[in-house]
Parts: structure tokens; C-alpha cells; sequence
């Protein structure tokens, strides 16, 4: 039999850990400089004040037309001075 403890779940704080892990190392293309860029929460903020400017409602940046995704990073490399939203 094995003690209690080996049977026990990860607690939410490291599933949190994991998360943010995860996220840190999510890359995508970019199109516009034909490079892989980090997505992290720094990108997901810029990425969100692109669709308010634009008034468009949120989509997450995967399900993206590609069209769409090109657009965005044009805009982007436009306002790489403004990256602080």
C-alpha cells in the first residue's frame, strides 16, 4: 500500500505554476518579420488594446484568419514604442 501522501493531487498552486509556465514558452509566427515570437502576457495585453482599437470583439490569437493575424502584427511593429499599455 502506499501512504496517503503519494496518492495526493497537485495542489492549485501548482497548477498555476504549470499554467504560467506553459504560457511563457508559448511561441507564435509572425508573419511580417517571418519569426517566432514569445506570447506572453505582455504580447496578450498588447494584443487585447489592438482589438479595442479596432472594435472588434476578443478572439483568442489561435483562431485568428490569418489575415487577421498579419494585420495585427503589422499594427504591432508600427507601435513597438508604445509596448506599456
Amino acid at each position: 500500500m502506499a501512504p496517503m501522501g503519494a496518492l495526493a493531487m497537485p495542489a492549485s498552486q501548482d497548477d498555476h505554476e504549470r499554467h504560467e509556465q506553459e504560457e511563457q514558452q508559448r511561441r507564435v509566427y509572425d508573419e511580417e518579420t517571418h519569426q517566432y515570437r514569445a506570447w506572453d502576457r505582455a504580447e496578450d495585453d498588447t494584443y487585447r488594446h489592438w482589438l479595442e482599437a479596432k472594435h472588434r470583439t476578443y478572439v483568442e490569437y489561435d483562431k485568428l484568419e490569418a489575415k487577421t493575424k498579419r494585420e495585427y502584427w503589422k499594427w504591432r511593429h508600427q507601435h513597438e514604442d508604445h509596448e506599456h499599455w
